[in-house]
């Protein structure tokens, strides 16, 4: 690799410390949006509308509220660490001083991995929809259906990945621009959208519309805590990635960046809530939950709401919607690569893994080397899975809405032991940093442990199943297994880190401001 500066070692005594990336390079305004950009609203609802609606039905929009709560909880949990010690590394670097350096190395591993997830799939819906969007605009349906050819669409996706790499290795500055312009149109095409599918509702023009009603919202209505559970892990996913802006603090601007970053990620989930809630009964307005032509439940719409229903919703202008949804997908697989480069920069730089990790390149000052990795491993696991089942999409969602739960609640449990010795000092402590993170963990965790059991049933998610086991299962016990494999080999490669002689547990730490 040209042009890149040595790795800045860990210095001794076993606390935080910088790791070369450009202080004063983003705002406010950059993280909100950086923050919109990874949760990428268009392409996620996309993916998991059909998912919830399947698992709950009319109660969506509740389920996408409900699920929002946790995550708030846990959110709480975020700012709270980010003020005590601000660290790119986040969930690694915090599990690491609280419960140690083995359960540190996993949590680290649960955010990589969710990530490689997430960038494989988003690949893929950006693939659909600019094949869709081409297919629109030519009047050819033969070219909406390419996606459908194995061969041209792993070759799309990695092509879409190779992109969006380039991009990151240039830095925040590239990346920043990017996001501006791609999620300013999503965010207006979405609106419009929900407009135009209530609108076509309440004027009865479609045979399928329902009327809405307050039992929508009620998370009570649902028929069993099996569905709710299965419903909250899909609707998570739509929340994950707010966690990115805090991922960034030592890149921030003003004198209180860790304030910053915490401030941009509370205004991103309440973005996304209102977002979410709106668009989601809009959906089921319009559409409804049966079997139908149009419904929720028809799996032909499930696997691609947006791609069904925006010609029925917006008419002639359809296509603004995949090209929303395709530029969406587009700038949430580049910003997404910010979060797992920088883990695993923190992880480099704490010998949690080799020091190649930790290298920050000269010119644009980005962990270049850590993001070609991470696009690589996305790349051969979308090309895998897709060969393995065609309904990988669903399924992949559903494991990423597992590993979510997993590594956001042990960050939660994380807040909650580091700080116990001050839990009862005030009520702010006791709400903040112990109540609000520690309820939001063990909700996490509880959708965990039900969707895994749940997982096992081979009829689970898509149906696809090798050996009796649903792919749901098999594919969040094999990234596990995985996981722990390379712990190990870590172990025996870097000893020093996972004897806390690196990053210590409950090490003091300096302040952010003084030292980076």
């Amino acid at each position: 690799m040209r042009n890149v500066d040595n790795a800045l070692p860990a210095p001794d005594g076993g606390g935080l410390s910088a790791k070369g990336l450009p202080a004063g390079s983003i705002g406010i305004l950059g993280l909100v949006v950086i923050g919109i950009s990874v949760c990428a609203p268009a392409y996620t609802l996309t993916a998991s509308l059909g998912p919830a609606a399947t698992q709950v039905g009319k109660q969506m929009p509740a389920v996408f509220f409900v699920s929002f709560i946790p995550m708030l909880l846990v959110a709480i949990g975020y700012r709270e660490l980010n003020r005590e010690m601000p660290d790119a590394g986040t969930s690694f670097t915090w599990a690491t001083r609280a419960f140690g350096p083995w359960i540190g190395w996993i949590a680290g591993w649960g955010l990589v991995v969710s990530t490689v997830l997430v960038l494989s799939n988003t690949a893929a819906v950006a693939v659909d929809f600019m094949y869709l969007a081409l297919g629109q605009a030519l009047g050819r349906p033969d070219i909406a259906a390419l996606p459908d050819d194995t061969v041209v669409n792993i070759a799309s996706c990695l092509s879409f990945m190779a992109v969006a790499t380039w991009i990151s290795c240039r830095g925040l500055q590239s990346t920043k621009r990017v996001q501006y312009v791609l999620v300013s149109f999503q965010v207006l095409v979405l609106g419009w959208f929900a407009w135009a599918a209530f609108s076509a509702a309440a004027d009865g023009g479609h045979p399928y519309s329902i009327p809405v009603e307050w039992s929508w919202f009620n998370p009570f209505a649902v028929e069993s805590f099996s569905q709710f559970a299965a419903g909250v892990a899909v609707s998570i996913f739509a929340y994950w990635g707010w966690d990115t802006v805090v991922t960034i603090s030592e890149e921030t601007t003003g004198d209180k960046r860790a304030n910053l970053s915490g401030k941009a990620a509370t205004l991103v989930m309440v973005l996304l809530v209102g977002s979410y809630v709106l668009i989601s009964a809009a959906v089921v307005s319009f559409a409804g939950v049966g079997t139908d032509a149009t419904g929720l439940a028809n799996p032909a719409i499930a696997a691609n709401v947006f791609t069904a229903l925006a010609g029925p919703v917006m008419g002639p202008a359809a296509i603004l919607l995949s090209l929303a949804v395709m530029s969406s997908s587009a700038a949430s697989l580049q910003s997404t690569f910010m979060s797992p480069a920088r883990t695993m920069l923190a992880m480099g730089h704490y010998q949690a893994l080799p020091a190649r990790y930790a290298v920050v390149e000269s010119r644009f000052k980005a962990p270049a080397y850590a993001t070609v990795v991470s696009a690589l491993v996305a790349s051969t696991f979308y090309a895998v899975m897709r060969v393995v089942s065609e309904n990988v999409l669903s399924d992949t969602i559903t494991a990423l809405g597992m590993m979510v739960c997993f590594y956001y609640g042990l960050t939660a449990f994380a807040c909650v032991w580091y700080f116990r010795k001050q839990a009862l000092t005030s009520a702010r402590h006791f709400l903040l940093r112990g109540l609000c993170p520690g309820l939001g963990g063990v909700l996490l965790f509880v959708a965990l442990i039900r969707t895994t059991l749940d997982s096992m049933d081979p009829a689970f998610g898509s149906g696809s199943h090798i050996g009796g086991l649903g792919l749901v299962f098999i594919l969040g016990v094999t990234v596990a297994l995985v996981g722990l494999l390379l712990m190990l080999y870590m172990y025996r490669k870097s000893p020093a880190f996972f004897r806390g002689e690196v990053l210590r547990k409950g090490t003091p730490v300096f302040s952010f401001d003084e030292k980076i």
